[in-house]
């Protein structure tokens, strides 16, 4: 029964308190505290000794509604102190779920990847949301042990529309592509905690995970949170420790664990800061970093490579090849440019003009490309090059070729020169 509907519950609870036959309240103690309604109750009993019983008090008190009150007021005190005890004392269990809730207000991120061969030099990623927790722009630092060959890359995502600066080359790619923005949104999404906690969570409800809990007292240390992924599940790696804030329930950092021989070896760390700190706007540009002599190839404003037609995959890697060797030959740096990515003629003149091409020797067959990531294929090529008055073959055993970026049936050199 609901109480605003139950007349006699404050006498049933007075009851209960003090006339019950179980252990008392204090009730010399309720006398000093209360004068007041000692006195009320003395000058109502007349001749009654001190010494009356608790079931008389009670019929006492009864009579008053002001000393009803009060008795009413020390048996809600009681109960909210030992509710203040029980909370203070015993801490509530930590779940996954109060992080998931924290997440939900989170829009600004910054990320530490740490692998552990590089452990002084981590990859780097900002990430802005919106308020549904879309991520809207995104920016990362790739450093140079990530990628040799190119180099450190500088890299910003919004709309869609990508830039790369390659520093060690003097380089800014600009391309709007839906392809190129879902991988990089998938890797900055593989380095953000949020989900990453709720796929935790998807996985322990489905029995993929198994978690173990650590809360310690000291509330300025971490919660540990072990998950050890079952064979069934599909995660790349084996086991996730997770360091969670007592306070606000946040990650603040994870490390990685691949199991080998029966062994969990760790992999790597990510560590998180500057929860909802507001990054600045110029974040997510790279206009005010790159020097004035950087190679611009902006994909977005022209034509690239070479349309497909009616050739299969392979036959238009082959006249991809042909052709720009052929522009290399007649010295037409435009085409070259062209069917290079998009790369201005002065800079394609600097890159190839210390040479002169003299004619293809052979070219193909194409083959798959060793890194399916690059959606490309590859092509053996063998031209003859004079320079410093020397004729000499310049092999290519692998020239990269592949669809350009957001301009379907057309394909450009990519790489291998």
């Amino acid at each position: 029964m609901e109480r605003s509907e139950d007349k006699n519950w404050l006498d049933e609870a007075l009851t209960e308190a003090i006339g019950s036959e179980g252990k008392k309240p204090d009730f010399e103690k309720w006398k000093q505290e209360h004068p007041e309604a000692v006195e009320m109750l003395t000058s109502l009993t007349g001749r009654e000794k001190a010494a009356a019983g608790p079931l008389k008090i009670r019929r006492i008190i009864m009579k008053n509604p002001i000393t009803k009150l009060a008795a009413a007021a020390a048996i809600f005190a009681g109960v909210a102190l030992f509710i203040s005890f029980w909370f203070t004392s015993t801490p509530i269990a930590y779940g996954l779920d109060q992080t998931i809730e924290a997440n939900h207000t989170v829009r600004y991120l910054h990320i530490k990847d740490f692998a552990s061969e590089h452990k002084y030099e981590p990859k780097k990623f900002w990430v802005e949301c919106d308020e549904h927790g879309q991520i809207t722009n995104a920016r990362m630092h790739m450093p140079q042990w990530a990628s040799p060959d190119d180099g450190a890359k500088a890299i910003v995502w919004n709309q869609n529309k990508v830039q790369v600066y390659f520093k060690k080359k003097n380089i800014l790619f600009i391309a709007v592509d839906k392809t190129v923005a879902d991988r990089m949104l998938q890797l900055v999404k593989s380095c953000d905690p949020r989900l990453a906690v709720e796929r935790l969570y998807e996985q322990e409800t489905a029995g993929k995970v198994k978690i173990e809990i650590d809360q310690p007292s000291d509330k300025a240390k971490p919660i540990v949170v072990t998950a050890t992924y079952l064979p069934e599940s599909p995660s790349p790696y084996r086991r996730m420790v997770l360091f969670v804030d007592q306070a606000t329930k946040l990650v603040i950092s994870a490390k990685y664990y691949h199991l080998t021989d029966g062994e969990y070896r760790y992999v790597g760390t990510q560590e998180y800061y500057d929860y909802n700190q507001a990054i600045e706007a110029k974040m997510f540009t790279l206009d005010d970093e790159v020097p004035a002599d950087v190679m611009r190839i902006d994909q977005t404003i022209q034509d690239v490579g070479l349309a497909q037609g009616n050739l299969s995959d392979e036959e238009i890697v082959v006249e991809v090849a042909r052709q720009f060797f052929e522009a290399l030959i007649a010295e037409d740096y435009a085409k070259a440019g062209k069917l290079l990515e998009g790369m201005p003629a002065d800079k394609v003149q600097q890159a190839f003009g210390d040479r002169k091409f003299l004619r293809i020797i052979s070219i193909g067959p194409a083959g798959p490309h060793p890194i399916p990531a690059t959606r490309g294929l590859v092509v053996p090529c063998t031209v003859e090059i004079e320079k410093d008055g020397q004729i000499s073959e310049w092999k290519l055993e692998r020239l990269g070729v592949r669809q350009v970026f957001n301009q379907p049936g057309r394909w450009t050199i990519f790489g291998g020169i």
